[in-house]
């Protein structure tokens, strides 16, 4: 098992609060997910940026240096707990290739079949041993078969998606995976076989300086008045009304005009 977290931002974001301050941030959760971190953060003008570590998240400095000062409208992070493939940078989540980057959580039992219905030229792209990356591989895969993969995501890549989704479910005993897919303005979450949750917050968000969690613990908020966000994670990283998303959902939240989502057929 791994831990997701997905956030789309109305603004530049600081995002130490669920990377490393709250009670279920992702650094306390790495206790549990050693094997690695990745975090990929958009910034508008400059694209990606992906930094990654074998080590785990909690005593890594660097993890909690990028935490503290990592700015963004849009973040994809992962910690890994390793099921397949060794502890190295290139089985590390996120993984990149072109405008898109991909986060798994679960373990894929049917690889022969997704090898089978990958391109040649996307698995040559592979540069690690797991089924996470493989997945990534085929369903780039499935939107270079309708030219969606190198554009901005539209109806055309919800049904590419919600399709190739749908086709892993129905297959017996295919395996967990749950996912985040960005291109840095849209971003698909899947839920099969792994929790995910979701969380929006808006101006009226009564939760924006600082509250109490459940431990007694004080908890900063240093959010913009104005910012709008919407959260997906693997549970709930705050007291706040996260919303259980339905196994075998997939959602597609938008970063802009103001970060929203909608559900997908899938």
């Amino acid at each position: 098992m791994c831990r997701l977290l997905g956030i789309a931002s109305s603004e530049p974001t600081n995002f130490q609060i669920v990377l490393r301050e709250s009670p279920r941030s992702l650094a306390a959760l790495s206790r549990e997910h050693r094997d690695g971190w990745g975090i990929a953060i958009f910034e508008n003008e400059h694209g990606w940026r992906v930094d990654k570590s074998v080590v785990c998240a909690g005593e890594d400095e660097r993890f909690h240096e990028l935490a503290l000062g990592a700015r963004g409208e849009m973040l994809i992070c992962h910690v890994r707990r390793k099921t397949v493939g060794a502890t190295s940078l290139v089985n590390t989540h996120p993984f990149e290739n072109g405008r898109w980057v991909f986060a798994h959580n679960g373990t894929v039992a049917h690889t022969d079949w997704v090898r089978s219905q990958t391109s040649t030229e996307r698995l040559a792209e592979m540069g690690g041993e797991t089924d996470s990356e493989l997945l990534f591989a085929w369903l780039l895969t499935k939107l270079d078969e309708a030219g969606a993969a190198d554009v901005p995501a539209s109806p055309a890549t919800d049904r590419v998606i919600g399709h190739a989704v749908r086709t892993a479910r129905e297959r017996a005993d295919f395996g967990a995976f749950t996912f985040l897919l960005s291109d840095g303005v849209t971003t698909y979450a899947h839920r099969h076989g792994r929790t995910l949750y979701l969380l929006e917050r808006t101006p009226e968000d009564p939760v924006r300086v600082r509250r109490m969690s459940r431990d007694g613990s004080a908890v900063m908020t240093p959010w913009s008045q104005h910012r709008i966000a919407v959260f997906v994670a693997s549970e709930r990283m705050t007291e706040e009304p996260w919303q259980e998303i339905e196994e075998g959902m997939l959602l597609r939240v938008e970063r802009a005009p103001v970060p929203h989502f909608r559900l997908v057929a899938a």
